[in-house]
């Protein structure tokens, strides 16, 4: 097939470019929850607030996260392989700020104890993970941090806290009994979520 002279080359061998605004902007419209990583490199706790994490596997229990590679607490984190993530509640704003910044002792002023594997557990959050360093995957201008789940609970919170657009949201209070309404759950179980 001949290509239509002036036309786009359809097969071009590289995407066309997207700018770093654009590319913000749209998938700000992705709303997502709040984690904060954390683990003890030796004996001083470390962490960073984290909205790219996800569940990633049932069997192995595997979730991801995925650190940026200017990241200067994710050297220690690895050198720690054990990590914890600590799913924000809607009340939690505080402690998604304080782990957004580069820099100090964040644990002075959040309090924490360890998880079964060693790792910091912020007090009050909505959930907890442990787990073990898998893998490590190159991403682009992060890595993609695998992790083997160890063991995880939920709190006492009912809402979690959640970025959207630039900014925090949370949701309503759920209006009944999580059993009784489609969810996740319902919908993994029967195959429907990837």
């Amino acid at each position: 097939m001949t290509p239509t002279p002036g036309a786009p080359d359809v097969h071009r061998d590289e995407p066309p470019a997207v700018g770093h605004a654009a590319f913000r902007h749209v998938l700000g419209h992705f709303c997502t929850g709040i984690a904060v990583i954390t683990a003890l490199d030796r004996t001083r706790p470390v962490g960073f607030a984290c909205q790219s994490f996800a569940a990633l596997s049932l069997d192995p229990p595997l979730v991801l996260f995925c650190p940026a590679k200017t990241s200067g607490t994710w050297p220690a984190i690895r050198r720690a392989g054990r990590f914890a993530v600590n799913l924000l509640g809607h009340d939690q704003r505080d402690l998604s700020s304080l782990f957004g910044r580069s820099g100090g002792d964040k644990f002075t002023a959040a309090p924490w104890h360890p998880s079964p594997g060693g790792a910091p557990l912020l007090d009050g959050a909505l959930a907890w993970v442990d787990c073990e360093v898998h893998a490590v995957h190159d991403g682009g201008d992060h890595h993609i941090v695998v992790g083997r789940v160890h063991d995880l609970a939920a709190g006492a919170a009912e809402r979690p806290l959640l970025f959207y657009r630039g900014g925090y949201t949370v949701t309503e209070p759920p209006a009944g009994p999580a059993a009784a309404q489609p969810g996740f759950l319902t919908w993994a179980a029967a195959g429907e979520w990837h």
